[in-house]
């Protein structure tokens, strides 16, 4: 199958550096040379003195104590809902139009989000894709995401089911494997430890039906997130902890290309995005860089 065309998220592009802080955001900001050398620098100087093998597993029997801590002092106020989803991944506006709209286990569209937090997914979904034949399944690995997500006003039992999971171990799903029409893994498997990422993917993918999409985007390698970390907060190449205790890994696109082809999938879209985020009041610019990537299970 041939590659997708990249989607554009948004098509303001920056042709005349003197007009950067013309604007709030510019896309597909490419870096020169020397760009690429500081980051370089930057980061290893942050992941010079990794954390002892103690503190790095430590981190990691209290990941489900760290990201508890964090949605109950947030609550749903620190992400905001992503709206772009529709504009990335248009496959999550509705089943195709020629399937009858019934609500028969048969005939159901099933979405998983693996790592829901607050919602702000889910509820866009839930909003903007009305089709009686929908189905959204979401869980985190933190009881609080779950407890928000079921709080909320718009949460629907009859069209979403949240649940606490930790996808990184066995606990059960609440569906039979391959019931999956569209996972979706938002900047989620970076929170998990790296030697542990690949088996995530294969029990995501075993969800999946035969034709069924996983829906990707994550922190990519050298974004500014990565190039703000200090000393003694890295715990492996390129895998570092917050001050809150959540952890966080940035991608290339060769690594997502290959977890995610080591799990059977078949790429239909992979890219990197780069984005300038501008701070017009404060003359501040800040480069992101993100990987997006849209895979298929192989069947019909």
């Amino acid at each position: 199958m041939a590659e997708a065309a990249k989607p554009a998220f948004g098509s303001r592009y920056l042709d005349d550096p003197s007009r950067v802080y013309e604007h709030n955001a510019w896309d597909s900001v490419q870096w020169d040379g020397e760009q690429e050398q500081l980051a370089l620098e930057r980061v290893s100087q942050n992941s010079a003195t990794p954390l002892p093998p103690s503190d790095s597993q430590r981190y990691e029997d209290e990941a489900g104590h760290y990201w508890d801590g964090f949605y109950q002092q947030h609550q749903n106020r620190f992400f905001k809902d992503r709206h772009w989803l529709f504009t990335e991944f248009p496959e999550l506006k509705g089943p195709p139009s020629e399937q009858p709209d019934t609500t028969d286990d048969d005939t159901r569209f099933n979405i998983f989000e693996i790592g829901c937090g607050a919602g702000n997914t889910v509820f866009p979904i839930l909003q903007t894709n009305r089709s009686p034949r929908l189905f959204v399944y979401c869980c985190d690995f933190a009881d609080s995401a779950v407890q928000i997500v079921k709080d909320h006003p718009l949460y629907e039992p009859a069209r979403c089911h949240a649940f606490q999971c930790d996808v990184s171990s066995s606990d059960p799903f609440p569906f039979p494997e391959a019931s999956i029409d569209l996972a979706i893994l938002i900047f989620v498997l970076s929170a998990i430890q790296p030697g542990k990422m690949q088996a995530v993917v294969e029990r995501v993918v075993s969800c999946l039906k035969p034709g069924g999409m996983l829906l990707f985007r994550d922190y990519g390698r050298y974004d500014m997130a990565q190039l703000r970390f200090k000393k003694g907060q890295c715990l492996s190449d390129n895998f570092y902890v917050r001050g809150d205790g959540t952890r966080v890994y940035f991608f290339t696109e060769e690594e997502v290309s290959s977890l995610l082809s080591g799990a059977g999938l078949t790429r239909e879209q992979l890219w990197v995005d780069w984005r300038l985020q501008v701070n017009r009041g404060k003359q501040l610019k800040m480069y992101r860089v993100w990987i997006q990537a849209k895979f298929r299970k192989p069947g019909s």
